[in-house]
Order: structure tokens, then sequence, then C-alpha cells
């Protein structure tokens, strides 16, 4: 399956692989995909949607067992303030509904703000822009598809 995401990557020359999975409306955590996929949920990395009081709308990439720590980002964005944009915004800012939602070919190029954590591993996977589909390739090409910033923007679950 050819997504706009997946079409991004074939323009720039990446190597990716794709993953496909079972989806569960009722059940889109993460941590469940990489399990469905055999992966880590360390190594499986969930696109958040935040706005921040002066840089606008960003996207925050962490793996799918870490929480997104909003006074971290904050500081990496330089804003005061950062919230989760609400659910019911998050397909007119990003073209993507839940489940979905990528960096790679999104609707506008937000700042794209990633958890350092990722150069630790070989190959990541991220949401190929639809519900059971994903996205796998080395760390280093997908922040240089999507321009991302590294920080340490996340923390592990407990």
């Amino acid at each position: 399956m050819k997504t706009n995401a997946v079409r991004i990557l074939d323009n720039l020359g990446i190597s990716y692989q794709l993953l496909a999975y079972e989806v569960d409306p009722e059940d889109l955590a993460a941590e469940r995909t990489a399990l469905k996929v055999g992966l880590p949920p360390e190594q499986v990395f969930k696109t958040l949607v935040v706005r921040g009081n002066s840089a606008g709308v960003s996207l925050a990439v962490i793996p799918s067992d870490y929480q997104l720590d909003l006074k971290r980002l904050a500081k990496l964005t330089g804003d005061r303030k950062i919230e989760p944009v609400p659910l019911k915004e998050i397909q007119l800012l990003t073209g993507y509904i839940r489940g979905g939602v990528t960096a790679l070919a999104c609707k506008r190029d937000y700042p794209v703000y990633v958890e350092e954590v990722i150069e630790v591993f070989d190959r990541i996977a991220v949401s190929a822009g639809v519900r059971g589909l994903l996205v796998q390739l080395s760390p280093a090409d997908y922040l240089r598809s999507v321009q991302g910033r590294l920080g340490a923007i996340s923390v592990e679950k407990f």
C-alpha cells in the first residue's frame, strides 16, 4: 500500500519496510501495535500533536511506551506552555486520524521534535499515515525525512 508518507520516502530514496497489522478501533495504543508487529514497544514511535503558546502547533515523536514531558518539550520549543491538541482538531491540522498520525507528509510542515533515545536503535517504526500500517526505517533516515530535532522530551511510563 502506497501512502503519502511512503511516497515521501520513495522520493527521498530512503530504504524502508512496511509492517501491516490488524486494527482494533477500540484499542489504538501504540504499545499494542508494537506487539502486533513483533517489535519492542520502545522501537515503535508515536506522533503526538501539541500546541505551544508562542510556537504554535508542532509534532512530538516518542517511543510508544514513553509519556510526553510537556515541560521538557516547552523548553526545547521556546514556549512557556505546551498542551496536547484536542482529538477533534487532529485531522484538520494534520490530515490524519488518531492511530495514523505521522510527521511524514503531514498537511503542513510543522516543527518535529523527536525523543533522543531514537538514536539507540538501528531501525524504528512509525505510522505510515493510516491505521494498520507502519513504516520501519533507520532513525537517521527518519530524522532527515521529517527534519526532526532531537531532545529529551519524554519519560518512561511506570
